[in-house]
Order: C-alpha cells, then structure tokens, then sequence
C-alpha cells in the first residue's frame, strides 16, 4: 500500500478525533495521536511473543508483545493491552486471555511488586506507589512510534486486579482508549474518582460464584456490588432507563445492554462461575470448561467500537 494512502487515513481519523477532551494528569496522553511507526520495519519479530522495556515515571517497566505474523508496515493495526491479575505475570495473562491469537497487536504489560510482596496495578489497596495509568500511556507512546497502530483502535482488557485497573484507565483514558473489557473486576475504592474526559464504552463479565471478588461487592474492603458499579457507569455514559435484558446459552447467562447511552455498556452475569477468565476450554484459571469464550465477544465489541464513533 503506498505511503500516502496510510498517512491519509491516519490524519483523517486524526482530524475526526481532534476534538476529544482532555482530562489527563500531566504527562498522561489521554487524546489519539499519530503512530509514526507507519512505514517502517517492526523492531519485534513477528509471530513471536517477545520481552520489551520502556521508561515510565524514572523506572524501567517491562511487557510482553505479539505481533501478527502477516504484520504489514503500511497498514494500520488495532493494538489490545492486556492486564494480569493480582499476583500474576504478563506471560500468564497471554496464555489465559489469548489475544495472540488474533490480528490485532497484543500486549501484556507486567505490574510492580506491590505492598505485599506479588505483583499488582494502580487502584488496589497492596499496589505500588507507582503510577500505572502514566505508564500505560507512556508505554502506548512507545508502541506508537515503532508500529503501525491505528490510533482509533486501541482497546484494553484485563482480570482481576487488572479488570479494575481497566477500569481506572476507562475513568482516566477514555480519550485515548476506545473501549475497555474487565473481567472478574476488582474494582477497589484506591481507585479514586471517576470523572472520565468522554464517555466509554465498555463490555464486562463476572460470574455470580466468585469468591475472590464477589458479584455482591464486599463491605469490608469497599468492594461495590458488580450492578453498583455498572450503574455508576450508565450514569456517566448518559443511558436513560434500565438495560435490555436477555438470558443465552441455556440460560446461564444474562447479558444486560443499556439502551440510550452516549457510549455502549454491556454485561455478561454467569450463573455458577468462579473467578475466571470464561472460555470453553480449560484454561489457566480453570480445568472446568465455560458456556462460552470471553475473548472473541471482546474481539468483536472491539472491533464495533472505535474511537469517536459516537
């Protein structure tokens, strides 16, 4: 493809893009910019998972990154960040959440050791002082000047502790992140306010027997109930009434759609699971098997929701 035609659709999407507001901390992108990667040689072998390093609030921060073996310089790629759970690995996180698999740019990055002594990210009571919505800016820099990434499609997933630092970034970044997935989200009170520059659209799981963080929130460490914090979020997305409602596979599962928003927000409830990242095939998280696979119905809500497409 020439050139040209690459710098074209990045400036046009650029352009529909430039009024975003921002709300950021300082040094935090939270508005789309350029990726000058375009037109150049991935610096990362690819079809390989391999170990990068990047500079971020004066430490040397470390992630994992697939790029497509059918990588093309020209042609501008969507990027999903991936974020591990408490006490977890971005090596973990590739294995259970999968995204390798797709076409997109996937990246896991690795958490700090927090006060405990295991890894964790920003918004949780044990993490570390550092700042990790910073980082994942600045991490987002770097990948946007090696790589062809198409700046309206950088999305974010995450379990666990990494499901609530999605949510953080979807308080923090909405400007920059199109669209955010947490699942079995730990969605602390650390975190603090959430005063989102746009509103997000968002996609969530979490199942009805998780012990770990329950669906019916837990007082004692401010955990709110997964319906709180979704309404929290309908309030913020502007959606007027109550969701759409309709139970699949068998009725395991509900998935609740609010109606009128200025941004999409959708639930998956499951009836019976655990702490785990759903798939139908046995996983990191669990030998037993889900009613469904969490990654494609992301992929997919991804791949409906842009930036600025509302």
């Amino acid at each position: 493809m020439p050139r040209f035609r690459v710098v074209g659709l990045v400036a046009a999407v650029l352009v529909g893009l430039a009024s975003a507001p921002a709300n950021a901390a300082p040094g935090i992108v939270d508005t789309p910019i350029p990726s000058r990667g375009c037109g150049h040689a991935s610096p990362y072998p690819v079809g390989e998972t391999v170990t990068g390093t990047v500079d971020s609030g004066g430490l040397e921060r470390t992630y994992t990154i697939h790029v497509p073996a059918d990588y093309r310089p020209w042609r501008p790629y969507s990027l999903v960040l991936s974020f591990h759970g408490h006490k977890r690995t971005s090596a973990y996180q590739e294995t259970l959440s999968e995204f390798s698999s797709t076409q997109a740019i996937a990246v896991y990055p690795q958490g700090l050791v927090g006060t405990d002594g295991e890894t964790a990210w920003t918004g949780a009571p044990y993490s570390a002082a550092a700042d990790d919505v910073l980082f994942t800016s600045d991490l987002l820099n770097r990948l946007q000047r090696q790589l062809c990434v198409n700046p309206a499609r950088i999305y974010a997933a995450g379990k666990s502790n990494g499901g609530g630092f999605t949510g953080v970034l979807a308080c923090r970044m909405p400007g920059r992140i199109a669209a955010f997935a947490p699942v079995s989200g730990a969605f602390y009170p650390q975190s603090g306010p959430c005063e989102p520059s746009r509103p997000a659209s968002i996609i969530d799981f979490h199942g009805t027997a998780d012990t770990t963080i329950p669906y019916a929130g837990d007082s004692a460490r401010g955990l709110p109930s997964i319906p709180d914090w979704l309404d929290g979020w309908a309030a913020r997305d502007r959606c007027h009434g109550e969701p759409a409602v309709r139970d699949a596979y068998g009725g395991v599962v509900r998935i609740e759609r609010w109606q009128h928003c200025r941004a999409d927000l959708v639930h998956y409830r499951v009836t019976g699971l655990g702490h785990d990242w759903p798939s139908t095939h046995p996983n990191p998280d669990s030998d037993t098997p889900a009613v469904f696979d969490a990654t494609p119905l992301i992929m997919r809500f991804f791949a409906e929701h842009p930036l600025g497409a509302r």
